[in-house]
């Protein structure tokens, strides 16, 4: 019993320390605001020059160098710096997973091999620490996804400054996420072979049998979809939004005979899909183009998939699918950047063949038309929400990207974080100022 209420102070201790208490949620806007004379990124590849920007009850409503400002009104002087439309973190496991190495704070995986119902909004926690160091870097909304099993469940977009995931849900179970199975072994962290081929396994044969046995639940619940079952069956009602065209599907793989697979499967079942992952898609940009498919490309900061590959090759993949005409978002999912290098990751692109707009609009606009959010979000323009950052210089260079101000629907974000709290402290405690 004594060991029992030990552990039970400890892990009260331990996730009472996890809110940020100091640091609360906005306000909604009352009154109008203008953001004056910045240079404005639109997120569409445009750039205006000097140009202001009006915002009415947390909506764009004029932008242009020609806005007029009434007297008396509540103005933001933007001069000499950048204007951004908030960064789009597409793929992440933010408020499930606190400290990756810490079972007891890890929330994003169910047990089980198809569980379509798991939604990973009502597991989000708002009082994540990791929340507001993103906001920092100009990330102001996130695709929340479930982990684990084949199927793992739906996805929703969030805004990163809610009291609780019902005040954050942005777009609500947007996707259903499968993992492809995989077609090749792996090596592990210690050289041995992982993933669907362990040692003496054909990954191959391993793969496409369980790959069979995936299409054939798929194929149940769209029978269920188009017909009038008997009894209710949860894992197939949970899949029914995929054959409405309500929920695309969001495909976990990465080379080459993974995604020819997948649009095999698109085909056959009549789906709306995105490659996830997707670091060989660049050998097969043509037919992506042809089928209308787009490409989340998790991490760019990365070694290739396999090892006759260019070492730069996952830096190059962004312009490659540019050229083609595909439909992409860049992504970071580092287990330790935990998504705060989404920016830097972009501005990589740039430097092997990406504009800054380009690169720009992979993290901004291109996310927000793959998560089904551009009609609200995702460029600086009349009738969208005004999610909004200010930084003193180039957002895409971590030398001097520094994101002064931040808004989500008109509403005014504090960026007071875990890391500037750090800083601070111990500023104060060698006595430097």
């Amino acid at each position: 019993m004594k060991i029992l209420l030990t552990t039970l102070v400890f892990l009260v201790a331990a996730f009472s320390g996890m809110a940020q208490e100091t640091v609360y949620p906005a306000k909604a806007q009352k009154a109008p605001f203008y953001i004056k004379d910045g240079q404005v990124h639109v997120g569409n590849g445009q750039v205006l020059d000097k140009a202001t920007i009006e915002v009415v009850n947390g909506k764009i409503t004029k932008i242009g160098a020609s806005v007029t400002i009434p007297s008396g009104s509540t103005v933001i002087d933007a001069t000499g710096k950048q204007v951004y439309p908030g960064l789009i973190l597409s793929n992440a496991n933010l408020g499930l997973v606190e400290v990756n190495s810490v079972r007891a704070t890890a929330d994003a995986v169910e047990i089980g091999e198809y569980n379509p119902s798991v939604r990973s909004i009502v597991a989000y926690n708002t009082d994540s620490k990791v929340i507001n160091t993103l906001k920092s870097n100009g990330i102001l909304m996130a695709n929340v996804i479930p982990g684990g099993g084949t199927i793992s469940g739906s996805s929703t977009v969030v805004q990163l400054d809610a009291w609780n995931w019902e005040d954050a849900a942005y777009k609500m179970d947007n996707a259903i996420h499968y993992n492809f199975p995989e077609l090749i072994a792996r090596m592990g962290r210690y050289a041995e072979f992982g993933g669907m081929g362990g040692r003496g396994e054909d990954p191959l044969k391993k793969g496409l049998e369980q790959f069979e046995k995936d299409k054939a639940f798929f194929r149940e619940a769209k029978a269920y979809a188009n017909g009038s079952p008997k009894e209710i069956n949860l894992k197939f009602e949970a899949l029914k939004g995929l054959f409405t065209g309500k929920q695309k599907l969001f495909i976990h793989c990465d080379i080459v005979k993974e995604i020819l697979l997948a649009m095999d499967f698109k085909n056959e079942m009549d789906l709306d899909i995105v490659i996830v992952g997707g670091s060989e898609s660049y050998q097969v940009a043509d037919l992506l183009k042809k089928y209308d498919i787009p490409v989340i490309l998790s991490q760019l900061h990365n070694l290739p998939t396999l090892a006759d590959d260019a070492v730069d090759q996952p830096y190059k993949t962004p312009a490659q699918l540019q050229k083609a005409g595909v439909l992409f978002a860049l992504n970071d999912d580092d287990g330790q950047h935990r998504g705060r290098n989404l920016p830097f990751n972009a501005g990589t692109s740039v430097a092997y063949g990406l504009t800054k707009e380009q690169a720009l609009c992979a993290i901004t606009l291109n996310a927000a038309k793959i998560l089904g959010i551009a009609d609200k979000t995702g460029s600086l323009e009349v009738g969208k929400d005004a999610n909004i950052i200010i930084s003193t210089g180039d957002i895409l260079d971590m030398r001097t990207s520094k994101v002064e101000s931040a808004f989500i629907q008109g509403r005014t974000v504090d960026l007071t974080d875990k890391h500037k709290q750090l800083y601070e402290r111990y500023k104060y405690k060698y006595g430097i100022k």
